[in-house]
């Protein structure tokens, strides 16, 4: 349960699901969100989250007869996982009998993130073989829905969107903060690792020339001292600010002016639909899954080759510097525009309600 998007959710529903006996199973003792109280908790094991993905491998059907004997002894009826691992133990489970109704949770498009390398290529091959063999499979978006079907050849799939605890957020976001925010001020909130692409978004930010300009990065990761060395090659020291983890990014949010997101690929990122609910106006990439569908009520997934301003945000094409400043320029003049898209973001935000969305999933689970 560390401090990700789909840990997120999981923590979202296990506040909202009223009319079931809940047993949480992890794979290490890592808890990052506040958890219901009385909430019973098991460890199938406690391994390292950096931990050498062939030892992973290696563990795969032992953890798979491990958690069918767990299942068995707690007469577990249905068995609802998230993430990559935990959805391929649940499956190896049943090839041991586990007789659980069996329910996949994907979180992001596997043909992206795991497109390279030896690693990679075993993950798109456990996705292929194993989940089909579950009773049905979540996908938190059109685009993931599409990437199971074209290029795993899995079906069964039914598509549930992220939650988002509106009501949280109203009352978090109102905290005061220490930061100067007399400055116009971009802001995003993620890991800082590749698939983020906090890099693009710098050199964009850069690129605007604009001093009564700020961008505050919150979010912690690998690439923390590549960031910070790129903010100091371009003498941005004074604009940018890598501010780290904060327990309530929420009063950063509804303080700022305007929300960056910069992905290469995602699945259905959450932070878009939190800073909608703090009334930010968006820009953000166009990668294969997620922000169009939040942005756009448009259903089909068609590709923007330059700026697209969507009834909910500005969409951008992917690793393209220039027209994201671009977006950030139009954004930061365009005062019409902007106070379209904040009166627009709770209206949009609210479609993505907790109580909304746990019903969806408590109607799959009484299937």
């Amino acid at each position: 349960m560390a401090s990700g998007g789909a840990e997120k959710v999981i923590s979202i529903l296990l506040r909202e699901f009223k009319s079931y006996e809940i047993t949480l199973v992890l794979m290490n003792d890592k808890i990052d969100y506040t958890l219901p109280d009385g909430l019973n908790i098991c460890y199938l094991e406690n391994s390292n989250p950096l931990e050498n993905g062939f030892k992973k491998l290696l563990k795969l059907f032992y953890l798979g007869l491990t958690y069918k004997n767990f299942c068995k002894n707690n007469n577990i009826e249905i068995s609802l996982s998230f993430m990559n691992r935990p959805n391929y133990i649940n499956i190896v489970s049943r090839f041991f009998g586990n007789k659980s109704k069996i329910i996949l949770s994907e979180r992001a498009m596997p043909s992206l993130q795991h497109k390279s390398g030896l690693q990679g290529f075993i993950n798109r091959l456990l996705i292929r073989k194993l989940y089909p063999y579950a009773d049905k499979i979540i996908a938190n978006s059109k685009g993931n829905c599409t990437d199971l079907i074209n290029n795993f050849g899995i079906r069964n799939i039914e598509i549930i969107n992220n939650p988002i605890d509106i009501e949280e957020i109203k009352k978090l976001k109102d905290e005061e903060v220490t930061n100067n925010l007399r400055k116009f001020t971009f802001i995003t909130v993620g890991r800082l690792d590749r698939g983020k692409n906090h890099e693009l978004m710098i050199n964009a930010f850069f690129s605007l020339k604009n001093r009564n300009t700020q961008l505050f990065i919150i979010g912690d990761g690998e690439l923390k001292n590549k960031l910070q060395n790129q903010i100091k090659t371009l003498k941005l020291e004074e604009q940018v600010f890598l501010l780290g983890k904060k327990k309530n990014p929420y009063k950063y949010l509804s303080k700022a002016d305007c929300f960056l997101f910069s992905s290469n690929h995602e699945g259905f990122p959450n932070v878009i639909l939190e800073a909608l609910a703090c009334n930010l106006p968006i820009i953000s990439t166009d990668c294969e899954s997620g922000p169009r569908e939040i942005l756009s009520s448009n259903n089909k997934i068609i590709k923007t080759l330059s700026i697209d301003t969507c009834e909910y945000g500005v969409l951008v094409p992917v690793n393209d510097a220039n027209n994201f400043r671009k977006a950030m320029d139009l954004l930061y003049h365009d005062n019409n525009l902007r106070s379209r898209y904040v009166k627009a973001s709770t209206n949009r935000s609210n479609y993505f309600c907790s109580k909304i969305v746990v019903t969806q999933y408590e109607r799959l689970l009484s299937e």
